[in-house]
C-alpha cells in the first residue's frame, strides 16, 4: 500500500474543508476547542495565561528573532483594550525585522549555518528570502520557487537552495526536499528500506530521478553559482544491499507518475509538492510552525510525520492546514492563528497539575504550558543590541550584519555525511556571546558615555518612560529619579517584567555597597547582573 493510503487510513489526511471560515477569530476559536477537549479528555488543567509582558517578550522572539525594545514593550503595558494582543502582533508581522528574521530562519533550514564560509551564495539566498517574506509570499509558491529554481544565485536567489544538496547523486537534495516540504525523513531508505514505516528503498530512487540532470556551476569563484537542468531519463538505477542492481522510474511520494519528459523533471516535482490535490505540503508547515512556536509539533520530530509517528491532534492537525490551503498559503495568518491562541497564550510555569506534560519525556503533548526554549545563537545577539541599544551606537543591524556571521560561524561544525549534517556548539550563555561578539560594539552602548543606553537611563531622561506614565495602566510606574524605577527601567528591557520588591532591594543594596566609587560603574554591575541571569537567556 502507498504511504498516503496509509495515512488516509489512519485518518491522518483530511480533505479541505468544503467551507473555509472567513475570520480569524472563527479559525482561533476552532483552535481553541480542539485543545480544551484534550486537557479534557486527558483530566488535566492548563497553566494560567501569561501577562502581557512574558507574551510580548514570547511573541516578539518567536516572530521578529529579538526581545521587544523598551518602547513598544510599554505600548502593550498601557493598552487596555481587549485587542491589544492581536494588535502586538499584527505590529509585529508588518516591522521589517519579521522578513530579516523568517529570511535567516529559513535560510538555516535550507543550507545550514556552516554556508557562512560560502558568503556570497548565503547572502543570495536570503536576499531572495527576505523579499519572499517582505511581500508574504504565498507559501505554495513560495515552495515551487525554491524547488524548481534555475539560473544564477546573484539573480534568482532561489536557485542558492538546490545548488548547496547536489552532491553524491543529489542524494542530499531528495532527503532535504522530503524533510522540509513534505514532512517526510526518507534518507535513510536511499540504502534499505525504512525499518519503522512504509517507505521503501525503491520509492526513495524514485524521487531522486527527479533531481537527476541537475548542474551546479561555480560562478566567480564561490560568490555564486548557476543551477541547471540537463536532460535526464526518468529511471535510476539503484544497488539493493544483496548488490543486485534494480532499476526506478521517476514517481512522487504517493507514487503518481508525472511525465516522461527528459527535461525539466524538478519543474514536474514542483508541481506534484504544491497541488492542492496533495496534502503534504499543509500539513507539514503547520506542524513545523507550531512547533516553533509552542516548542513541539503535534509529532516529534516534526518533520517526521507518518502512521510510525501520530500527531497528538490529528483532526486539529488537518482543520488547520485545510484552512491554510483555502486562505492562499497564507503564512502571517497561519502566525496569527496560532498566537492568539489560548495554548499560546498561556503562561510557561507549570504546575503541579501539569508538570508531566512534557514532551522531552516521550509523552504526548498536550499544551497545558509554553514549552520554555533556549535562545539561539542569532537570537542572543539580537537581543543583546536591543537591551543594550548597541545598534544606535554607531551603527544599525544591516551595518552590524558581518560581524553577526563571523559571530555565529565560530559555532558551527558541518559533518561531511549524505545529508550535509551540521550541529552548534553554542550553549546559549551571555559571557559566550560578549567575549565573541563586537566587544566595542557593546562597550560603547552598556558603558558609561554620554549618549550610551545606561547612561541615559541614570540620567532619567527616557522619553518613553514619561509617556507610558501618562497612560491609566501605567500611572504607577516610579519616577526615573529614584534608583527603584532606573532598576525597572532595565527590568523591563531585558526581561519584558516588573522586578519584584525583593529584587530592587537586593540589586540597590548592591549598588550602594559599589556606588561610592562610581556610580556608573555600579549601575553597570547591576544591568550585568540582570544580563547574566538564566532568564535572559530563555524564550518562555
Amino acid at each position: 500500500m502507498r504511504p498516503v493510503r496509509w495515512l488516509v487510513a489512519l485518518g491522518f489526511f483530511a480533505a479541505a474543508p468544503s467551507a473555509f471560515a472567513q475570520s480569524d477569530a472563527e479559525i482561533v476559536s476552532v483552535i481553541n476547542r480542539h485543545i480544551a477537549q484534550g486537557w479534557q479528555d486527558n483530566g488535566i488543567e492548563p497553566s494560567p495565561r501569561a501577562d502581557d509582558g512574558e507574551y510580548a517578550r514570547r511573541v516578539s522572539l518567536d516572530v521578529v528573532g529579538t526581545i521587544p525594545p523598551l518602547a513598544d514593550l510599554l505600548d502593550l503595558l498601557g493598552d487596555e483594550s481587549d485587542q491589544r494582543r492581536a494588535r502586538f502582533v499584527d505590529k509585529l508581522l508588518d516591522d521589517p525585522r519579521y522578513a530579516e528574521n523568517w529570511a535567516n530562519i529559513w535560510a538555516n533550514l535550507l543550507i545550514g549555518r556552516a554556508n557562512r564560509r560560502n558568503q556570497g551564495v548565503r547572502d543570495d539566498l536570503e536576499r531572495w528570502l527576505k523579499g519572499a517574506f517582505t511581500r508574504n509570499l504565498a507559501y505554495d509558491k513560495f515552495t515551487f520557487e525554491l524547488v524548481s529554481a534555475t539560473g544564477n544565485s546573484e539573480q534568482n536567489g532561489a536557485a542558492a537552495f538546490l545548488a548547496s544538496h547536489l552532491n553524491d547523486n543529489a542524494v542530499p537534495a531528495t532527503a532535504i526536499t522530503a524533510r522540509l516540504f513534505l514532512g517526510l525523513q526518507v534518507q535513510c531508505t536511499q540504502c534499505h528500506n525504512h525499518p519503522f514505516n512504509d517507505w521503501k528503498q525503491s520509492q526513495f530512487w524514485s524521487m531522486n530521478a527527479f533531481f537527476r540532470g541537475t548542474r551546479r556551476q561555480n560562478v566567480n569563484g564561490r560568490n555564486s553559482v548557476t543551477l541547471s537542468d540537463s536532460p535526464a531519463e526518468a529511471v535510476v538505477f539503484f544497488e539493493k544491499r544483496n548488490g543486485t542492481m534494480e532499476a526506478s522510474l521517476r514517481r512522487f511520494v504517493d507514487g503518481t507518475s508525472p511525465s516522461t519528459a527528459t527535461d525539466q523533471p524538478r519543474t514536474q516535482l514542483a508541481l506534484l509538492i504544491t497541488s492542492d490535490d496533495q496534502p503534504y505540503l499543509s500539513q507539514a508547515i503547520v506542524n513545523r510552525m507550531w512547533g516553533h512556536f509552542l516548542g513541539t509539533g503535534f509529532t516529534r520530530p516534526v518533520d517526521d510525520m507518518g502512521p510510525h509517528n501520530p500527531p497528538s491532534h490529528p483532526e486539529l492537525l488537518a482543520y488547520l492546514a485545510g484552512q491554510f490551503r483555502t486562505s492562499g498559503y497564507d503564512l502571517k495568518r497561519l502566525i496569527r492563528w496560532i498566537t492568539l491562541s489560548d495554548a499560546y497564550n498561556l503562561t510557561s510555569r507549570a504546575t503541579d497539575a501539569n508538570r508531566d506534560d512534557d514532551p522531552a519525556t516521550g509523552g504526548t503533548p498536550m499544551f497545558t504550558h509554553v514549552l520554555v526554549k533556549p535562545f539561539t545563537a542569532e537570537q542572543l545577539y539580537d537581543s543583546l543590541l536591543v537591551a543594550t541599544a548597541a545598534h544606535k551606537a554607531g551603527r544599525n543591524f544591516q551595518q552590524s550584519e558581518q560581524k553577526r556571521g563571523e559571530w555565529l560561524q565560530q559555532f558551527v561544525q558541518a559533518f561531511g555525511t549524505d545529508e550535509n549534517d551540521e550541529t552548534s556548539s553554542f550553549n546559549g550563555t551571555v559571557p559566550q556571546a560578549l567575549v565573541l561578539m563586537n566587544g566595542e560594539l557593546v562597550r560603547s552602548a552598556i558603558g558609561g558615555e554620554k549618549g550610551s543606553f545606561l547612561r541615559t537611563v541614570y540620567e532619567g531622561d527616557l522619553p518613553e518612560w514619561a509617556a507610558a506614565k501618562k497612560t491609566k495602566a501605567l500611572k504607577n510606574l516610579p519616577s526615573l529619579k529614584t534608583l527603584g524605577g532606573k532598576i525597572e527601567v532595565l527590568y523591563l528591557t531585558a526581561l519584558s517584567r516588573r522586578p519584584s520588591p525583593g529584587e530592587v532591594r537586593s540589586l540597590e543594596s548592591a549598588y550602594q555597597r559599589a556606588g561610592g566609587r562610581n556610580p556608573i560603574a555600579a549601575f553597570q554591575d547591576v544591568y550585568w547582573a540582570i544580563l547574566n541571569s538564566n532568564e535572559f537567556i530563555l524564550n518562555h
